[in-house]
């Protein structure tokens, strides 16, 4: 396996003026602190000195990155005073790494293939095959293996890489035997890339397209084209009452979620959405007291019963409480005390709060339960309906009647 390059002797060979004095021999012989650098940064910092592949680049740090780059046909390399913007892709006592942002893979000779697994640089290769446990792939003029498990974050169908150019990372290099490469270790970089300036310039409230690629009991878990990762809880996912995540959305839907907190842990970022504040989920409290003016009669569900009352549905989202005493002292109350959950219940909608999200029902009242018009409709021979005077039946009977 080829040795990893220790940059402190990247420029052995070159002629370079020795320290003249104790005080530059001390300053050379210093530990150097990385700490404020960490993988994934993203910092703009001026090119100090080019040699050869590599330039020096300031870090506001008392050590200076080291920053590979190709020389390409057609394009200026980078030189002394130029800025670049830059991610640090390691980050070690006495060391840093970084790459310029947008750079591609190394040049197209076999030697670079080293040179890439030592500076840990991006190559481009081809999937040319799907195989057991993982991939073909032809980097240059060499043949590599790619895991299953780091050619994505979820690898659901492996034919759907085949044929695809993808940039990925040397992760093991032995001249003329093995060579395994990783491209979940790009998505990895780019993910803390995406992370450092989603932080930077996000406002909670913004509306983002995501992907779901996980669910769990208590949310679904969605990822964005930056690669950062957030959490739909469960209360998030609908304006009804749902039990599982599996009854709002499913793996690999793409979804309009409101960013509702980004918070750092640790070196991980925490990120909170919510689906039914998308924008593509109606609010159906928007509109309640349109949709059920007071008064309304309406047919609702049982959701669930307490001491108190019962909770019925009566739409998608709404749900309000049918109190014990309105029916505690009613002719039919027993039916109501064996009303269990999904049963049929036939309600009128009594109080709503819309700011607070309540609702609050009653009993159908006998003089609105107009049912007995069905029956007593009677219809004249013709087809007309019977005329009542007003004063029932007895005044009907003697109609016409006269006296002596």
């Amino acid at each position: 396996m080829a040795k990893k390059k220790n940059y402190n002797d990247l420029f052995a060979d070159d002629e370079i003026a020795k320290p003249q004095n104790a005080f530059d021999d001390l300053l050379n012989s210093s530990t150097v602190n990385v700490r404020g650098l960490a993988t994934g940064d993203r910092f703009r910092g001026e090119i100090l000195a080019v040699t050869g592949q590599e330039a020096f680049v300031s870090t506001g740090t008392p050590t200076d990155a080291v920053m590979p780059f190709l020389r390409e046909e057609g394009k200026e390399p980078p030189k002394a005073g130029d800025v670049v913007d830059v991610i640090v892709v390691r980050a070690r006592e006495g060391e840093i790494l970084v790459k310029a942002v947008g750079s591609r893979g190394v040049t197209t000779d076999v030697d670079s293939l080293e040179d890439a697994f030592d500076m840990e640089l991006p190559v481009e290769g081809v999937v040319l095959e799907a195989v057991k446990g993982g991939f073909r792939v032809k980097v240059q003029a060499v043949k590599a293996f790619c895991p299953v498990s780091q050619i994505d974050w979820r690898c659901v169908d492996p034919a759907a890489y085949v044929g695809k150019k993808y940039e990925f990372i040397i992760t093991k290099y032995e001249r003329g035997r093995d060579l395994v490469v990783s491209r979940r270790k790009i998505l990895e970089q780019e993910r803390a890339a995406g992370e450092a300036d989603f932080l930077r310039d996000v406002e909670i409230g913004a509306i983002f397209e995501a992907t779901v690629f996980r669910l769990e009991k208590y949310g679904a878990f969605v990822r964005m084209k930056n690669g950062v990762e957030g959490l739909i809880p469960m209360s998030e996912l609908s304006w009804a009452r749902i039990n599982r995540p599996e009854e709002a959305v499913q793996i690999d839907q793409t979804v309009q979620v409101k960013l509702l907190s980004a918070v750092e842990d640790g070196d991980r970022l925490k990120v909170s959405f919510s689906l039914k504040q998308g924008g593509t989920v109606d609010d159906p409290w928007s509109s309640i007291e349109q949709t059920f003016p007071l008064g309304t009669m309406v047919d609702g569900t049982v959701e669930h019963k307490e001491p108190f009352g019962i909770f019925v549905r009566i739409g998608m989202g709404v749900t309000g409480l049918l109190p014990r005493s309105a029916w505690r002292d009613a002719t039919d109350g027993k039916d109501y005390e064996n009303k269990r959950k999904g049963d049929s219940v036939k309600v009128r909608v009594d109080r709503i709060d819309t700011d607070n999200r309540k609702l609050s029902f009653s009993l159908p009242r006998e003089e609105e339960d107009e049912t007995w018009r069905d029956h007593a409709a009677a219809k004249t021979p013709g087809g007309a309906v019977a005329k009542s005077s007003g004063f029932g039946s007895m005044a009907d009977l003697f109609k016409g009647v006269k006296g002596k």
